[in-house]
């Protein structure tokens, strides 16, 4: 859908062929008493998408524009996808940000949730020539996603605010 609404979808089949998947099952206990603690720190996916289905236990808030955080809702039979880093930011030249979110428990009864992310493999990650203007100049050089997250995973990628850019930023 973003690569149709860009007129870039011919940018996107590539990236479809080299896109691995890691499906996990997230558990989240529930806190001791009446207290609500963080299930999940605040963060940005550093995928390229993510899509998650949860049980009926609430936790999942996203952080609006404005620094409020709002819980979501979902009916037991939606999904929700989330774009990561490397797809909102990178690929759509800084156009789209990809959501911060976490988990806050509370409650007595464990959270679970079925995550599946995806990533990029064997093709670099850059932005479409489309997606460059006057208006919209260059934010980031291509990157390989693998070895960006790699780069997150280090010390110096922890201690950055906005890993990505310091990352592949120009």
């Amino acid at each position: 859908m973003v690569a149709k609404s860009y007129g870039i979808e011919e940018h996107y089949e590539p990236l479809l062929g080299s896109t691995t998947y890691l499906l996990r099952l997230l558990k989240y206990i529930s806190p001791q008493g009446d207290d609500r603690n963080m299930g999940i720190i605040p963060h940005t996916d550093k995928t390229f998408t993510s899509i998650l289905h949860q049980n009926e236990v609430k936790g999942l808030e996203i952080k609006t524009k404005d620094g409020e955080w709002i819980e979501v809702h979902p009916s037991p039979s939606s999904f929700i996808v989330m774009a990561g880093d490397a797809c909102m930011v990178a690929w759509t030249n800084g156009r789209i940000e990809p959501s911060c979110h976490r988990v806050m428990m509370q409650g007595n009864t464990d959270r679970y949730s079925l995550g599946l992310f995806t990533f990029i493999r064997d093709l670099k990650v850059e932005v479409p020539q489309e997606l460059v203007d006057e208006n919209h100049p260059l934010q980031f050089k291509a990157f390989d996603h693998y070895k960006f997250l790699h780069y997150h995973a280090s010390a110096e990628g922890k201690r950055s605010k906005f890993p990505l850019k310091s990352y592949c930023g120009i």
